[in-house]
């Protein structure tokens, strides 16, 4: 049987992830049961409610069982090592996926599990502080949805340059996209990023401090909360900080004439985006919501199976 683990968008070529796309789009029963029987360990150090419940629903779709802990029961590094618990987890579940603070915590677990004989356990990255490739998956699902053949055509991420924008950039890049990005200068993606950037899929990347200016056209814009979890304590600043950067309905009024507005969620109306944005007509992001669940099992299913086949 093929596996993958899944960390990042980069570690599938273009093609294949047109193909797990095209996975989302088909009927649940014409995927079959490439997780029959088995059990998926779904591990959490940040609390999650999206991918929570679309990962338990795709893994259950898929004839799976989903094992929710939370991440002080099995403790990564103050419980237990890393690894340790990885090789234990192995014995246990065919999948092993984990939200995590620390992207190395990621990398370990893989070493982990290849490092026994004859495992067939795939690791997948819910999140991390480096990327977040399930929501990237669902965002260029919806994109494709609303916007058709997503080649040529430019996508806007307005705010803090984090792990969601990374994924968005990187998988935006790879179908051919241009990919236009406006940060506050504090929160921008430094030179050595934008350059890697450019070495993916179209590398048609720019980065500008004017947000207007990275609207102006885009086919579909997205925003992201500007105060992630753990990041509280600089709320205030942040607002201030990132003032200016609001997706507002001026902004909107930039981009083409059809395109969408799309944020990961939760949003705070009123900060990153104006309420008529968000609960207004061009708004996508309850489907962009669903489709989390719809991308995690086309992930977990061509994952599992060789994409081709699936």
């Amino acid at each position: 049987m093929t596996r993958r683990h899944v960390l990042d968008v980069t570690d599938f070529t273009a093609s294949e992830i047109v193909s797990i796309l095209d996975l989302a789009e088909r009927p649940i029963e014409s995927l079959g049961r490439p997780l029959d029987g088995a059990g998926a360990a779904l591990i959490f150090e940040k609390p999650s409610n999206r991918t929570r419940h679309s990962m338990e629903m795709a893994v259950a779709q898929l004839g799976g069982h989903p094992v929710y802990t939370r991440g002080e029961e099995v403790g990564f590094d103050t419980r237990e090592p890393v690894e340790d618990i990885g090789k234990i987890m192995a014995g246990y579940h065919q999948v092993i996926a984990a939200r995590v603070f620390d992207h190395a915590t990621l990398d370990r677990l893989v070493a982990a599990v290849d490092s026994l004989d004859g495992a067939s356990t795939i690791v997948v990255n819910m999140l991390s502080d480096r990327s977040h490739p399930l929501q990237a998956f669902a965002d260029a699902l919806t994109m494709r949805q609303r916007l058709g053949e997503l080649e040529s055509k430019t996508v806007a991420y307005i705010g803090d340059y984090n792990n969601v924008a990374r994924s968005l950039a990187e998988i935006s890049l790879l179908l051919g996209m241009k990919v236009r990005i406006s940060c506050p200068p504090a929160f921008a993606a430094d030179e050595a990023e934008l350059e890697r950037l450019s070495l993916i899929g179209s590398g048609d990347v720019l980065q500008t401090a004017r947000p207007h200016d990275a609207v102006a056209g885009a086919h579909a814009v997205h925003t992201d909360t500007w105060v992630s979890m753990g990041q509280e304590a600089e709320k205030e600043v942040r607002r201030r900080m990132f003032e200016g950067f609001a997706v507002d309905a001026a902004m909107m009024s930039l981009a083409a004439d059809d395109a969408v507005f799309m944020h990961c969620l939760p949003a705070y109306r009123g900060f990153e985006v104006t309420a008529d944005v968000i609960d207004g007509p061009q708004s996508v992001v309850f489907q962009q919501g669903h489709n989390r669940m719809h991308a995690a099992r086309a992930v977990l299913a061509f994952a599992r199976r060789n994409g081709e086949r699936a």
